[in-house]
């Protein structure tokens, strides 16, 4: 029989490691293979090779195997950073949000995430990036809405008479 070979193998041993990492059942297929690679005589370190994984993560995942079976294998949660902010201040912001930020003290006729940034600093005095002031947006549930620009000197007919929409 002869040898098979995969075009471009460097870079598709890549691909195929991140379609493994993506989905929850395939993590939970490849710590399988790992152990039952480890149960037919090949070493932690032998597997860890031939998966593209630690050795220590290997060995990690064979422990887990023998104390607790097949579930010691699958996906736990996973906890993440703690929020910077209580759940009472949340909710308080998610309410905020629904005001004008002039009725809160910030110059700005639209929250955004730097707006919310600069409020949660000045009422909190905590420290949020403009990003995860934009994930909160999506957290709550609201959508990113820009105004649309007006011309200084335009012709608000003209301007109807142009729209697509109007």
């Amino acid at each position: 029989m002869r040898t098979l070979k995969v075009e471009d193998a460097d870079v598709m041993v890549l691909a195929l490691q991140d379609e493994i990492r993506r989905s929850e059942h395939a993590r939970y297929d490849h710590r399988l293979h790992a152990v039952l690679m480890v149960a037919q005589g090949l070493s932690a370190r032998q597997t860890a090779r031939l998966l593209g994984d630690p050795p220590r993560t290997v060995e990690y995942w064979v422990n887990r195997f023998n104390a607790e079976g097949l579930a010691g294998l699958a996906e736990t949660p996973r906890q993440g950073r703690p929020s910077r902010l209580s759940r009472e201040q949340l909710d308080s912001a998610a309410q905020v949000l629904r005001d004008s930020p002039r009725t809160h003290g910030v110059e700005a006729n639209m929250w955004d995430g730097k707006t919310l940034s600069h409020w949660i600093a000045q009422e909190w005095g905590v420290g949020l990036g403009v990003r995860q002031c934009q994930r909160l947006f999506r957290t709550f549930g609201f959508r990113l809405r820009k105004p649309r620009p007006m011309l200084a000197h335009a012709d608000p007919e003209e301007q109807k008479r142009h729209k697509k929409n109007s």
